[in-house]
């Protein structure tokens, strides 16, 4: 009756290590298909001596083989501890991916390349005055678009025209003597004489960055007769910088 009764005892001990290798959901790290089999095949007297008590189905269960891994088999400890190995690299090579994976922060912004010079923007504005209504009066001043079109048409410009806008081109290079002489914009004036204007010139300053210039400071005027590019001119100095750049070219002299 004892002898049955012991291994009744023994049956049910083993029977709950099954069940916690089979449904402990609450372990952090769920031991696989092999580690199950090996702890089953290795810990069923050591479970039977050490954590017959404990209730299955916990993680208490392999808690308490963690806690007599002193008194346990060598097989039993072996495949107790192979359950707890795995969780360290996992981490390991998680954070490396994340390190891996993370943008540098300290590494400065590119500057932008091939981009004039304030100095070399007023040496183009100073050399090219009387080039540019003559090779690209259909472009607007006072952007890339602009450079662009004097640099395409390069074979059609003055000596200094030409050699400031390849000091531009060459991103950085100083201008050549003579097509540098205004290193910084002069003072806005305040009127602007200009000379007798062709009809296609007046539609020209009209059409160009002027725009907006002569809604705000001469929309009263009545068109026709150059009354509203004479009304620009009046009021240079109010004008936007690129209304003043597109009527320097027309300035009397």
């Amino acid at each position: 009756m004892i002898n049955a009764l012991t291994r009744a005892t023994r049956l049910s001990a083993w029977l709950a290590l099954a069940a916690l290798m089979s449904t402990s959901p609450a372990l952090s790290q769920a031991p696989t298909q092999a580690q199950r089999d090996a702890i089953k095949s290795q810990c069923r007297n050591d479970y039977i001596a050490h954590c017959s008590s404990v209730p299955p189905g916990g993680e208490a269960s392999l808690q308490c083989l963690q806690k007599n891994m002193a008194s346990l088999g060598p097989g039993c400890a072996s495949a107790v501890k192979a359950v707890e190995a795995p969780s360290a690299a996992p981490a390991a090579a998680k954070t490396d991916a994340a390190t891996a994976a993370k943008p540098a922060e300290t590494a400065p912004p590119k500057a932008a390349a091939g981009k004039p010079s304030s100095a070399q923007i007023s040496a183009i504005r100073s050399a090219c005055r009387s080039d540019y209504p003559k090779v690209c009066a259909g472009v607007p001043t006072g952007g890339a678009p602009a450079l662009q079109c004097l640099e395409k048409n390069k074979d059609k410009l003055s000596p200094a025209c030409e050699r400031a806008v390849a000091a531009a081109g060459a991103g950085g290079a100083a201008p050549a003597a003579g097509a540098a002489t205004a290193t910084a914009p002069a003072a806005a004036p305040s009127a602007i004489m200009l000379r007798p204007l062709r009809p296609r010139e007046e539609l020209f300053v009209l059409r160009s960055a002027c725009g907006a210039d002569v809604r705000s400071i001469c929309g009263g005027v009545q068109p026709g007769g150059g009354r509203i590019v004479q009304c620009l001119a009046t009021n240079a100095g109010s004008l936007s910088p690129a209304c003043r750049d597109v009527l320097a070219p027309f300035a009397a002299r």
